[in-house]
């Protein structure tokens, strides 16, 4: 049997091992030039490693991830430094990298504003209710159990820099039950980078017998009721195959195939997401004086971004010729400005914030700047959102979809990519 897969990313890569271990003929095809799709990176020469063009990091408790990774035989590169993560409150950062500090943290007093946060943090990491949950808007949920105060100082400014004003007060309560319930303070990333792993996930694939096309966009997909085969369009003509599972995004794959039938083509559509525009920045000197890595910053601040994430501080400069490496990144709509401005229009607009995190920074301080944008980097998942999660066995027989929009509640990521790539290949199978 043939099984064309589209998009080279985590997930379709996923799906590709399980498929090709099972024996079935595998042809992953991909419009880019490289794989790993969103959690790809770039290298400068002096680099030995490479940079992802917007960060990820992966989780102690991303099993998904680093089960495959210990599958392919290379769990000896995951590497899990121990970086200082911190949270923006009256002109000054504080560290938030435990639960310890997040009670300690100076914002939320010392009387029952902490002890209602506590316990709230606890019962969202002990449940297993989220269906009950989606029920209600974090907006809601969070201001009734922890209380206004709480929930303004320590999770409205994550909602609405994640989802903006206009959706912060849609997202429900499952997706931040996701982000408590699993994730760990401890951070990892691959030797070499995220791009590292994802090039020697390529060359296994490869060497297992899956034919991977780059630069190989698929423009068009549809069935061919005769032979009951699913054609794909390409720039080298029509290709065929037995069963096709396609990983992009829901408005890409509406795009591509326009015949799926109209109540499964409308939920992709109706699917919202947000945007992400990242600013990566090669300094020639460190940019925190505290060594600090993850800074969390309320758009109410001022700030013109969400994050700044000081890489070097996670990982050697060493690794990148001595460069120290800096995030800008930001969640917007599609519509925002930042999907139009030019690198040094956005670097212009990022650059006088810095002075705020080192009063000593200057431009002269930039070696050389990156950026790149998707507007697709954020699913926004809304009051009981698991009712509208397309299913990944689409109605036209032998096309299967799986994004991160379906591996809700639980956030996106490459834990999550690995997850969903290979219960699809598990539907592919029958099983």
């Amino acid at each position: 049997m043939k099984i064309a897969i589209i998009g080279a990313g985590y997930a379709g890569m996923s799906a590709a091992w399980d498929l090709r271990k099972a024996g079935y003929e595998v042809t992953i095809y991909e419009s880019a030039d490289y794989v790993g799709g969103l959690a790809s990176g770039f290298k400068e020469p002096h680099w030995k490693w490479s940079v992802e063009k917007f960060y990820h990091h992966w989780f102690a408790s991303d099993s998904h991830m680093l089960g495959l990774i210990d599958e392919l035989g290379l769990k000896d590169k995951v590497l899990f430094p121990r970086p200082y993560t911190v949270m923006y409150h009256e002109g000054k950062f504080y560290p938030l990298d435990s639960i310890i500090k997040a009670i300690l943290f100076p914002g939320l007093g010392w009387g029952i504003n902490k002890i209602r946060f506590g316990l709230v943090g606890l019962f969202l990491r002990l449940t297993t209710n989220w269906k009950e949950l989606e029920k209600y808007t974090v907006d809601a949920w969070m201001r009734k159990w922890c209380g206004d105060k709480v929930y303004k100082l320590m999770w409205e400014p994550l909602v609405i820099g994640k989802f903006g004003e206009k959706y912060y007060k849609q997202v429900n309560m499952a997706w931040m039950w996701a982000r408590l319930h699993a994730r760990t303070t401890r951070l990892g990333t691959f030797e070499g980078g995220f791009q590292a792993f994802a090039d020697a996930f390529a060359e296994k694939l490869s060497a297992a017998g899956v034919q991977i096309k780059l630069s190989e966009p698929v423009t068009h997909i549809k069935r061919n009721d005769a032979t009951g085969q699913i054609e794909l369009s390409t720039a080298d003509g029509v290709e065929s195959a037995d069963k096709v599972l396609v990983t992009l995004s829901p408005g890409v794959a509406a795009k591509m195939v326009p015949s799926l039938p109209k109540d499964y083509l409308e939920g992709l559509l109706r699917l919202k997401s947000m945007g992400a525009v990242v600013l990566t920045l090669s300094l020639k000197q460190q940019l925190s004086r505290e060594g600090y890595y993850w800074y969390n910053i309320p758009k109410s601040a001022g700030f013109p971004f969400l994050a700044v994430v000081e890489h070097t501080n996670y990982v050697s400069p060493d690794n990148f010729g001595g460069d120290h490496i800096v995030y800008l990144g930001d969640y917007v709509e599609p519509e925002h400005e930042y999907f139009r401005l030019s690198e040094q229009e956005l670097l212009e607009r990022f650059a006088p914030s810095l002075k705020r995190f080192n009063p000593d920074f200057d431009m002269s301080w930039v070696n050389k700047i990156w950026m790149y944008r998707t507007t697709y980097g954020q699913p926004v998942p809304l009051v009981n959102h698991s009712q509208n999660i397309p299913a990944i066995e689409t109605p036209i027989p032998g096309l299967y979809f799986a994004s991160m929009s379906q591996v809700y509640p639980w956030d996106r990521g490459t834990n999550f990519a690995v997850e969903i790539g290979r219960r699809a290949a598990g539907l592919m199978m029958g099983k």
